[in-house]
C-alpha cells in the first residue's frame, strides 16, 4: 500500500488535495470542491488546520 504524501504534480497550494488524489485514485478537482465545502461548514478554521499540518508533515513525492 502506498503511503500518504504531498503530489509535486498536482499541486495548487501545497500538493496535499493532489497527493490524496492520487493515493485513493480519485479526481484532485473532486477532493479541492470537498475541502472548500467543508471550510463553510465547519467556520474554516479546524479544515485550514489539519490541511497545513498535513502540508508541513507529509513529504514530497
Amino acid at each position: 500500500m502506498n503511503s500518504l504524501y504531498r503530489s509535486k504534480r498536482r499541486k495548487v497550494l501545497l500538493g496535499v488535495c493532489g497527493g490524496l488524489s492520487e493515493k485513493f485514485g480519485i479526481s484532485a478537482s473532486l477532493i479541492r470542491i470537498l475541502v472548500v465545502i467543508l471550510c463553510f461548514v465547519t467556520a474554516f478554521l479546524p479544515v485550514a488546520l489539519v490541511y497545513g499540518v498535513l502540508g508541513a508533515a507529509l513529504p514530497k513525492q
